[in-house]
């Protein structure tokens, strides 16, 4: 009898571990059932972008954010693509200036629609003026370099914070500040592929970006 017993304590015992989940299984589990990306519904969402950042809605595919070995990491990048956001709205804005209103006082000899073949006549012309503007981008790019380093080893201050606000704005509702945020990198997430697209089109076709704009429309209207 106490065989007997122990043989079908044994059985229940076997059949219970059968149904039991494996430890592959159960982590197999956690991945389907982890938190998807809002950008990528189909891809779970990096571990780090929380939606804590401004304009974060975990689109990362190819895991850049999780890189941590090579001296760069999620604040490095941060704060690479709020500065690629100023600069490339600012370039939009300027590119489309020029073609509309023409060159500035001194860039007279800058006729051409095209900014791309402007910049080489400002430069056949005028040389100091690119040097100038290197020297410049040089100075800005060291400083923001060391806000950058001290801020990440600090942890005390945000990517791209270089405490610029003279409308005040961060003093105000804290809402209205952080849909602000969310605004500055759409805008200048769109301004980056604007001015790609700018770059290419007038080095390609050697026409403003109004100007190749109105082509296009010309070309393919009924």
């Amino acid at each position: 009898m106490v065989k007997f017993s122990a043989f079908a304590a044994a059985l229940l015992a076997g059949s219970a571990n059968a149904f039991a989940p494996s430890p592959a299984s159960t982590g197999r589990m956690v991945q389907l059932n982890a938190e998807k990306s809002q950008a990528l519904p189909f891809m779970n969402r990096p571990p780090l972008l929380d939606g804590s950042m401004a304009g974060d809605v975990g689109f990362d595919p190819l895991g850049l954010s999780n890189i941590d070995d090579v001296g760069i990491d999620l604040y490095w990048l941060r704060e690479a693509e709020i500065k690629h956001c100023r600069v490339a709205m600012m370039a939009v804005v300027g590119i489309l200036q020029v073609e509309i209103f023409g060159p500035a006082p001194g860039c007279e000899m800058a006729t051409t629609k095209c900014q791309m073949d402007a910049f080489w006549e400002i430069w056949n012309a005028h040389p100091q003026y690119i040097a100038f503007g290197l020297i410049m981008i040089t100075i800005i790019e060291s400083i923001s370099g060391v806000a950058t380093t001290a801020g990440r080893e600090s942890g005390e201050r945000a990517p791209g914070d270089f405490g610029l606000d003279p409308l005040g704005y961060g003093k105000g509702d804290p809402a209205k500040f952080a849909r602000l945020q969310a605004q500055e990198i759409a805008n200048g997430r769109l301004a980056m592929w604007a001015a790609a697209g700018l770059l290419v089109q007038g080095c390609t076709t050697h026409q403003g970006g109004i100007e190749n704009l109105m082509t296009a429309l010309s070309d393919n209207s009924f």
